[in-house]
């Protein structure tokens, strides 16, 4: 079986073989459009499923259309927030902040369709418990135990 053999610089210190990262075809400007348009345009979204889930095939109102305002503008500051912190933690942290983040939100729009405060409550743990699975299964993939990403 045949194997590659490390390559010398021109050093003459041997480099290790890393795999290749992903192209980024987004440039850093881009990005940072991104970290303020999507929890923003996510937030809208929310704020439109909040209010029709509150008003419950009624009227829009008034009151109606400001619930979900402030639905929006409270799911986007959170997201951003929690977008902020979040990579500063260690992976079991980072995972816990985006379940909670996760579950508090779901919740929320579930317990707009009057269902019991128990019912609600569970259904919101298990959305939360699934989001730190999958989180937690990541960042325990591609970082190491410090919090860097590895690769």
């Amino acid at each position: 079986m045949a194997h590659t053999a490390h390559a010398s610089s021109a050093s003459g210190t041997r480099q290790t073989a890393r795999t290749p990262r992903p192209s980024d075809i987004f440039d850093a400007r881009t990005h940072a459009v991104a970290q303020w348009a999507v929890p923003v345009l996510g937030g809208l979204v929310y704020g439109f499923w909040a209010a029709a889930v509150n008003r419950s095939g009624g009227p829009i109102t008034g009151w109606n259309i400001l619930f979900g305002f402030v639905s929006a503008i409270v799911f986007a500051a959170v997201c951003i927030g929690v977008l902020k912190v979040a990579p500063l933690m260690r992976r079991e942290r980072h995972a816990v902040l985006w379940a909670v983040f996760a579950g508090v939100a779901f919740g929320f729009i579930y317990s707009q369709a009057d269902h019991s405060v128990w019912r609600s409550t569970m259904m919101s743990l298990a959305v939360a418990f699934g989001v730190f699975a999958v989180n937690f299964y990541r960042y325990y993939t591609h970082e190491d135990g410090a919090g860097h990403r590895v690769g």
